[in-house]
């Protein structure tokens, strides 16, 4: 019992220390040896309370003039893009950037679209979307060996690229807009509120992008694994319990909302219920 109080306070004291350092900016490594790195580094998250949280994606393609096609396609429909001209480049963002989805041409220097995608399913599962010449049914069966969800055949049209981006992202459960409603209660995730007609509450970041991943599948158990990697990230050393202390601060931010109750399920995790 008292070893379980120690831990309790140790978490809730790293809870506190994670809040205070919201923004702080980590340098990635400049010395990458090999194709893929040993230890990546944390995933750099430098958005500021208020910032408007944004779906990432990664362009990977080694010609200029479709990486900038993309960005104006990706970006119009308010994605944020960022680009690497060859498959290194595209995995060492891939280690160090918090990405959503990645677009990866098939034949790029250094590393060549089919390595990279089995490079990143070692350790990431996020989205992956191949972009291959016409008619190249191999590139197909190999890419998908490797782990790609999807192909887009070059030349493409800007309204399937993006019709194929939110498609995997919606199979991915990975929410495009930055509002999630239950009932008459609003998350905000950029604004970091929680709120009903009669009153609104500011929450800390953690708090409200734990909130909102809860809202966006009422009912369903999330594990505290799931909830670390999703929220933390999936390189987060600390303690297990630091979802505790959240989901405790949570509870007490809650008291407003009675219609929603974030439920303990023995054994398992957490869930959101609407009463």
């Amino acid at each position: 019992m008292y070893q379980e109080e120690i831990a309790s306070k140790q978490a809730h004291k790293a809870a506190e220390k994670e809040e205070t350092s919201v923004g702080a900016t980590e340098v990635a490594p400049t010395d990458v040896s090999g194709r893929k790195p040993a230890d990546p580094p944390h995933k750099r998250d430098n958005r500021k309370a208020g910032d408007v949280i944004m779906t990432t994606i990664l362009v990977a393609d080694d010609d200029p003039h479709i990486r900038k096609l993309m960005r104006l396609y990706l970006e119009n429909s308010q994605f944020n893009v960022i680009e690497a001209e060859d498959g290194q480049e595209a995995l060492d963002l891939v280690s160090a950037e918090k990405i959503d989805l990645a677009i990866i041409d098939v034949m790029m220097p250094h590393l060549d679209g089919i390595e990279l995608t089995e490079d990143i399913r070692s350790f990431l599962n996020i989205p992956i979307l191949m972009v291959t010449a016409k008619g190249e049914s191999q590139d197909k069966v190999k890419g998908f060996n490797a782990g790609t969800d999807d192909y887009l055949v070059k030349p493409f049209d800007p309204v399937e690229l993006n019709l194929r981006v939110k498609a995997l992202l919606k199979r991915y459960n990975i929410n495009l807009e930055n509002l999630v409603k239950i009932g008459d209660v609003s998350i905000d995730v950029e604004r970091l509120t929680v709120a009903s007609a009669q009153e609104t509450v500011q929450l800390k970041r953690k708090e409200c992008e734990l909130l909102f991943t809860l809202a966006g599948s009422p009912g369903k158990i999330f594990t505290r694994a799931q909830l670390i990697e999703k929220i933390w990230g999936y390189d987060y050393e600390g303690d297990e319990r630091t979802v505790d202390v959240h989901i405790k601060r949570l509870r007490e931010q809650m008291t407003p909302f009675p219609d929603l109750t974030i439920t303990t399920v023995r054994g398992l995790g957490y869930r959101l219920e609407e009463n």
